[in-house]
């Protein structure tokens, strides 16, 4: 039984069935990160569908490579995406990375109260 996928709503690859997306883990773990700036990594790990392990190790590339910023606040962290940043590949030169961000993490809606 497939289960739903966890930002579409769409059925799920069944288990056993090749799965492959267009974007990497690190897109992945980063555009999660970009919209819940306080996730635990353990939350990051199950969206993204890698161990917490995994998803350390790709937080921990993004920070050392500058797309994010890691702050700890008592007992949690806190992230912060960068902007301006270019992306990594030479196929994608002449992009940043606020454009994907742009199109893949809504910005919060404002409440609207009726007078």
């Amino acid at each position: 039984m497939a289960t739903n996928d966890f930002d579409s709503g769409t059925p799920a690859v069944p288990a056993g069935e090749t799965r492959w997306t267009f974007l990497t883990n690190h897109a992945h773990v980063l555009l999660t990160i970009a919209r819940d700036p306080q996730i635990r990594m353990r939350d990051v790990a199950a969206r993204v569908g890698v161990t917490e392990r995994a998803a350390q190790k790709i937080a921990a590339e993004l920070v050392e490579a500058g797309y994010i910023t890691r702050t700890r606040t008592g007992r949690r962290n806190s992230y912060t995406v960068a902007t301006g940043r270019p992306f990594r590949h030479p196929v994608d030169a002449g992009h940043e990375l606020d454009e994907l961000l742009a199109v893949l993490v809504p910005e919060p809606t404002s409440r609207i109260i009726d007078t």
